[in-house]
């Protein structure tokens, strides 16, 4: 039987592949990850100029990683109020909607750069090298937190739109 369900679309038990986005104004951290698996890893960081992203890094990556789906970490305060940059993470993914026509799941990525940074120093990596490693570090970290809500059946912060 096909990997397709009745209305064309993909199975869910089907194995996907994401790419997960840590937004940031200067820096977007990009990681992979398979829902088979549940596991993602961290490929890259893309520039971004005053928030606006360098597109064709972007899109080189969706031709490259061919994924199912995207997911976007907002960032949101302690107590879940709203932030500066949760506007421009939602903006982020609605932009990435629109351009590649993927589905966009958003996932709340409180302290994820910080647990990205208390990860590399645990690993020894610190200084320099840690800057430049933080943000895929912490799209990986923001792609699993999706893997592990949703193989629990919970659902990830689309409601926060």
């Amino acid at each position: 039987m096909s990997g397709t369900d009745p209305e064309g679309g993909r199975a869910a038990a089907d194995p996907a592949t994401l790419l997960g986005f840590d937004f940031g104004r200067r820096r977007i951290g990009v990681a992979v990850g398979q829902t088979l698996t549940g596991t993602a890893r961290a490929l890259r960081t893309v520039a971004a100029r005053d928030g606006e992203p360098d597109w064709e890094a972007v899109s080189e990556l969706i031709r490259t990683w061919r994924p199912d789906a995207l997911v976007v970490g907002v960032p949101l305060h302690l107590d879940g109020a709203p932030q500066p940059m949760t506007a421009d993470a939602q903006r982020f993914a609605r932009r990435l909607e629109g351009r590649y026509r993927l589905p966009v799941h958003r996932v709340d990525e409180r302290l994820s750069s910080d647990e990205a940074r208390r990860e590399l120093a645990a690993h020894g990596v610190a200084g320099r090298a840690a800057r430049s490693r933080i943000d895929p570090v912490a799209a990986r970290l923001i792609l699993e937190t999706w893997f592990n809500r949703t193989a629990g059946g919970a659902h990830d912060a689309d409601a926060r739109r």
